[in-house]
């Protein structure tokens, strides 16, 4: 089918216009994926997301090239995803790790983004950490400010891993109590 029918198919908002994209164009949207990703799955993905974004776009969008068009949506959302990826194994997936040892010690029912986000709770937090002796304070904000790993404070800190697991345990069993005793867990 000729790209000026497929994009008319959009514009009628006819869904034979995903079918006939796919047919023409989702073996170039795959192997333009599967270059960035390097896994099939998330490729096939990309290309199934990218159907849903043209039907977005067009109209009001006219594409002059449909090939193109569709190869630039596929190409960003791979691209996404990769950064995506590399952003989580730079983190050391310490981030929601982290979020998950602070949960014990918050409010049920919420999550730790939505009550560290209150002004109350970091009141109370800042306050727990000022009656923290400088190492213990160090290895909390580290922890859990910082999102750095366990072994990665025990480095810098020239300490035992044990050493930063029970403090932080104890710390986040002290800051719990108090935030009980304060109206906020």
């Amino acid at each position: 089918m000729e790209d000026s029918k497929i994009v008319e198919l959009y514009f009628d908002r006819n869904e034979t216009a995903i079918q006939a994209s796919q047919e023409k164009y989702g073996p170039y949207c795959l192997a333009v994926a599967q270059n960035i990703l390097a896994d099939q799955g998330a490729a096939e993905e990309c290309v199934n997301d990218t159907w849903l974004r043209a039907w977005d776009a067009m109209p009001p969008h006219r594409p002059a090239r449909l090939s193109a068009f569709l190869g630039k949506i596929t190409r960003n959302l791979a691209l996404n995803r990769w950064r995506g990826r590399r952003a989580a194994k730079r983190g050391e997936g310490e981030v929601p790790l982290a979020l998950v040892e602070l949960e014990e010690c918050l409010a049920g029912g919420e999550t730790p983004e939505e009550l560290l986000d209150a002004k109350a709770l970091g009141e109370a937090v800042t306050a727990f950490l000022q009656t923290q002796p400088v190492l213990k304070r160090i290895i909390f904000v580290r922890r859990y400010w910082y999102l750095n790993s366990v072994p990665v404070i025990a480095r810098h800190l020239s300490i035992s891993e044990s050493k930063v697991k029970s403090t932080l345990y104890r710390m986040r069993q002290e800051l719990r109590e108090k935030l009980e005793k304060e109206g906020l867990a």
